[in-house]
């Protein structure tokens, strides 16, 4: 089995275990085409791979620059 960089902290994982920001689009809130600018601007692409950690970390801060935005 191989293993694959998380684009994030380099740590390496199985290639099994591999998440990409694609997953957020069955979230309802934030919408993922928001999402998906939010977290370019991060320079995080659609493909890029990361490790569980890591999408949980992008799933915090996307949500919590949503709650601050949507309360403009």
């Amino acid at each position: 089995m191989k293993n694959a960089p998380c684009n994030r902290c380099s740590k390496k994982f199985s290639e099994k275990d591999i998440y990409t920001i694609q997953q957020f689009q069955y979230r309802q809130e934030p919408n993922y085409e928001w999402t998906k600018e939010f977290l370019n601007n991060l320079e995080v692409g659609e493909w890029d791979s990361l490790c569980e950690q890591c999408m949980k970390f992008y799933a915090e801060t996307s949500m919590s620059a949503w709650k601050k935005c949507s309360k403009r």
